[in-house]
């Protein structure tokens, strides 16, 4: 009797070896994802939520299995909500470890320094993955930049974030404006620094354009910025051609080519970079800038220097068949 007892206890040990064996193994085996899915975890999902909708999804074999070898066997942190790329063949511990540690899939919509209000609303309508109708954000609102959003998320939450980025940029470069910024208010601001921003693709040159703008301002002179012409025929997007003698003749409220001052509204929504450039603008007596023919300006102080630089520019267009 006392060897039967043995054997048994010694057969129950070998079975609770390879019980715990099996549980084991099942924790960190290959999974049943022949490719890599995507799945959805959804705010405020549990744990046993998670399971059941990745068995769904064929990413586990078993929810109730996981849930238990999860819970002796996983970390206690808890789950978090978003979209997650789960790799061929992931075991449950390698899943876990992705749902907790919250690397979520990353998508992002950029919008470019001087990208007009009208491309920023094409751009999120065109976003299949965002729901909701948005109308054409005002010019200037929004402060250009890269920014992510999760599968299903509203249109006018990811624009709300871009328009808070402009009004926080705003509100911390504002207060540390120089005393030579030709600029009353922050609204201004943007305004100068859309055409700014519109001029030059330049950092280098940003301050000393707007350093020029702010001069003929002083002097009670036309900015005679090109992009002010266009904005009122296209709202910002390419005009694909040359601008017509009608054109900067034309009078309304955005030409500086038929005005004196800033136009009522910003022609773009302009970056950080633009903005800093018109709150602190270069000290330069230049009150003319022309394209020389390499990407950037040719600056200068009088109308003789600049219709010499003009006369330089125009020979280059010609060399390149342009005129």
């Amino acid at each position: 009797m006392r060897r039967l007892g043995c054997l048994i206890l010694v057969a129950a040990a070998v079975i609770a070896v390879l019980l715990a064996g099996n549980f084991l193994y099942g924790w960190n085996a290959s999974g049943p994802l022949e490719n890599q899915r995507t799945i959805i975890i959804k705010s405020g999902s549990s744990l046993a939520m998670a399971a059941k909708v990745m068995e769904s999804e064929g990413v586990i074999k078993s929810a109730d299995k996981f849930l238990n070898r999860a819970k002796i066997l996983g970390g206690s942190e808890p789950i978090k909500a978003g979209e997650f790329e789960i790799p061929a063949g992931a075991s449950n511990a390698q899943i876990l470890d992705i749902l907790q540690g919250g690397k979520s899939v990353q998508r992002l919509i950029t919008v470019p320094e001087g990208t007009p209000s009208i491309i920023v609303h094409e751009k999120l309508m065109a976003e299949k993955l965002l729901k909701g109708d948005i109308p054409v954000p005002a010019e200037g609102s929004i402060l250009p930049d890269s920014y992510s959003f999760e599968r299903g998320e509203q249109r006018a939450a990811v624009l709300l974030r871009m328009q808070t980025a402009m009004k926080d940029t705003i509100a911390e470069l504002w207060p540390k404006r120089s005393s030579h910024t030709i600029v009353k208010t922050p609204e201004e601001t943007v305004i100068l620094a859309a055409i700014v921003e519109k001029e030059t693709a330049l950092a280098r040159e940003r301050p000393t354009v707007a350093g020029v703008y702010s001069n003929r301002i002083r002097k009670n002179m036309m900015l005679q910025a090109d992009p002010t012409i266009i904005y009122p025929i296209t709202k910002g997007k390419p005009l694909g051609r040359r601008i017509r003698q009608s054109e900067i003749a034309q009078v309304n409220d955005y030409n500086t080519y038929a005005m004196v001052g800033l136009p009522k509204g910003p022609i773009a929504n302009p970056g950080r970079a633009s903005i800093e450039a018109v709150l602190n603008p270069a000290k330069t007596n230049a009150l003319y800038f022309v394209a020389d023919g390499k990407g950037g300006h040719i600056f200068a102080e009088t109308l003789k220097e600049h219709n010499a630089n003009v006369e330089k520019w125009f020979a280059i267009r010609r060399a390149r068949g342009e005129m």
